[in-house]
């Protein structure tokens, strides 16, 4: 049996859906690329970082944390690294894993380019809507993503 097509709205919703899934990373991308010369997905990385016990995660949950694979994960962290903001060092509870830490620099740059990026996702998404909205788009990204990630092993936390 073939699958049916998406009624009208279900096609007008997924195409809204499709052109901000595109439009919203590439706005708060200029933006944080205007102000610190960052991508949206290296300042996810200071951010979590930012946010962690000691300012430092072991590798594979900042990957899991910032919606990253392993491959990009790293990619990022060398480019935090040349800039002196991150340092990678081997997990001293086991030796096996890796740790990144956010330097005081890189500390500096978040504490300074934050408040810029949250006035630009409160611009772009929230100013938009009423409180209403907003909570109904809440309720209905969750539910999304509780079909997309039922375990919750691949989300960041709420």
């Amino acid at each position: 049996m073939a699958s049916p097509w998406l009624t009208d709205q279900q096609q007008r919703t997924w195409r809204l859906w499709l052109s901000v899934a595109e439009l919203l990373p590439r706005t708060l991308d200029a933006q944080l690329q205007r102000d610190a010369g960052l991508t949206h997905a290296a300042y996810v990385v200071l951010a979590m970082l930012s946010e962690a016990p000691d300012r430092r995660l072991r590798m594979s949950e900042l990957a899991r944390m910032a919606n990253q694979s392993q491959s990009r994960l790293s990619h990022t962290v060398a480019r935090l690294e040349e800039r002196g903001w991150v340092r990678r060092e081997r997990a001293a509870e086991d030796g096996r894993g890796n740790v990144c830490v956010l330097l005081d620099d890189g500390w500096d740059v978040v504490r300074t380019v934050a408040p810029g990026h949250v006035a630009a996702v409160r611009e772009a998404l929230f100013d938009v809507l009423t409180d209403e909205q907003a909570a109904v788009l809440h309720d209905a990204l969750a539910a999304v993503l509780d079909g997309l990630d039922p375990d919750q092993s691949q989300r960041r936390g709420r």
